[in-house]
């Protein structure tokens, strides 16, 4: 159910489930150039300030949003309530460490960063919650999906409101790791956790793990009903034109945002 609009230009994957203003973004549209080229919204990896600031412009135009919440992602598992107080502009001072943010304030931009990780949005159309997370492999396994949830059901959410969509990033296909991303795999998961890799499951053995799919199967048993989960196909590994890919770029790359904002009332 996902599919691609182009708001003033700039180009974005949205999820046909999210009844709010989101998008996931892509590299196109921006005005960063070269290794940056084109959009990039990452402040820390050496773009020009100006570019990313007109990036920002662009972004917020696209969706209608004046205010957005920052996270700084480490790879963990805690998720932020925030309000307009806690929204800053980009090459502020840094926000506090997250990897997830939740709000019950119309009209506040969340946004998580990605290139090749998960990014997740949330949305809960009967208490007006909305949330969004960074997945890793480490925050997935750590259950970051899950605590998202959590942080959602503490604002008044029942769980099987919520919709959810797990947004483009690296797929099974182009996902290898050593043996410790497997056995945390399972470790979460159980036995169901062997349907998510593909390959050798011995120690010192490659695999090839579905993030994607472990992260559908957490928010399922967080309580999501499995009709509100949408999963977006693309990897953006296979397709590191279109998308930031660290693991195609060898690190040499910009950042694509995951943006969620309640409907004004």
């Amino acid at each position: 159910m996902f599919s691609e609009i182009a708001p003033n230009g700039l180009p974005l994957t949205v999820s046909g489930l999210i009844r709010a203003a989101h998008g996931f973004t892509t590299r196109l549209g921006g005005a960063s150039r070269g290794i940056f080229s084109s959009l990039d919204l990452s402040e820390d990896r050496g773009d020009d300030p100006e570019a990313v600031r007109e990036n920002y412009r662009r972004l917020r135009a696209a969706l209608g949003l004046e205010k957005l919440c920052f996270t700084r992602q480490v790879h963990g598992t805690d998720v932020r309530y925030v309000t307009r107080a806690d929204a800053r502009e980009p090459f502020d001072p840094p926000s506090p460490p997250c990897d997830g943010l939740v709000t019950d304030e119309p009209g506040l931009g969340l946004i998580v960063f990605t290139a090749d990780c998960i990014p997740i949005l949330f949305h809960d159309p009967v208490r007006r919650i909305a949330a969004a997370c960074h997945a890793g492999w480490r925050g997935t396994v750590a259950d970051i999906a899950g605590r998202t949830v959590e942080a959602m059901a503490r604002l008044g959410s029942d769980p099987g409101d919520i919709r959810a969509a797990v947004g483009p990033g690296i797929s099974r296909c182009c996902f290898e790791t050593g043996p410790e991303v497997p056995r945390a795999v399972r470790a979460v998961l159980g036995e169901d956790g062997q349907a998510y890799i593909h390959g050798p499951d011995g120690d010192g053995d490659r695999s090839f793990v579905d993030l994607k799919g472990v992260n559908r199967a957490l928010l399922i048993r967080a309580g999501l009903t499995p009709e509100h989960i949408d999963v977006s196909e693309e990897c953006t590994m296979c397709e590191h034109e279109k998308y930031w890919s660290h693991r195609a770029s060898m690190g040499r790359r910009g950042s694509q945002g995951a943006v969620i904002a309640l409907p004004k009332e």
